[in-house]
């Protein structure tokens, strides 16, 4: 039996929808890879390739744990008289006063007078609430902020949004594999980047919606908990 090309015409109508979704599901893919690309190159625009001392003093310094020759950078600022004192926040609470003490024995002095070590931490965000907490228990109204260049721009988000009376001075850390090679030779470094890219952007937007609510996010006090104990001294007691 011969079919008729009148019989296909009713199922064109439901072939077209199709196409065009298709094609709006590819465009929206393109358009948010190249944000993202783009969003990625602004993201590297923004690391230091080299360690460059800050041009002014500050009340106070903090250091972020979590990469190499970061505590020994901030102790040679809080040496240089950059800060007052020194917060190493996050610092593991299996280690010890007599742990810190050893990896900078140079600066025995420094650290039984001015250094305070917060255990509390365990990300970037408790880092910035345990850094407001020692910042107003203080007094201070500026900081300079040592963490590696990689982990400085979601350092800052979190630190700016938890504390934006106090002024933040950024000191990155620039490690060794990073003046050694180029980033883009070393499949573990663009790896690192793509990860610190996607927490970057996930603080970006949990501090704009947080903008949006009222509702106070740090507090340092919170309703009914007993009062905070203040970071620890570097001396052992």
């Amino acid at each position: 039996m011969t079919v008729r090309p009148d019989d296909r015409l009713p199922r064109a109508p439901a072939t077209a929808p199709r196409r065009w979704l298709r094609a709006a599901v590819v465009a929206v893919l393109a358009i948010m890879f190249v944000g993202a690309a783009i969003g990625f190159v602004g993201f590297l625009s923004q690391l230091r390739g080299a360690e460059i001392r800050p041009d002014r003093k500050a009340d106070g310094i903090v250091v972020l744990t979590g990469g190499s020759s970061r505590v020994s950078d901030a102790m040679e600022l809080l040496a240089g008289g950059y800060g007052l004192r020194l917060l190493i926040s996050g610092v593991h609470p299996a280690s010890g006063a007599s742990d810190i003490s050893r990896s900078l024995s140079e600066n025995q002095s420094l650290l039984n007078c001015c250094v305070d070590l917060d255990r509390s931490a365990v990300n970037t965000r408790s880092n910035a609430a345990e850094t407001r907490r020692w910042a107003r228990e203080r007094g201070f109204k500026s900081l300079i902020v040592v963490t590696s260049n990689y982990h400085m721009p979601r350092a800052i988000v979190e630190l700016s949004h938890a504390m934006p009376d106090i002024q933040l001075i950024p000191f990155a850390v620039v490690g060794d594999k990073w003046r050694d090679e180029p980033w883009w030779t070393s499949g573990a470094t663009l790896r690192l980047l793509l990860s610190e890219y996607v927490k970057y952007v996930a603080a970006e937007v949990r501090v704009h919606l947080a903008d949006l609510d009222p509702t106070p996010e740090f507090t340092d006090q919170p309703a009914g908990s007993a009062a905070p104990r203040p970071p620890a001294t570097a001396q052992a007691n």
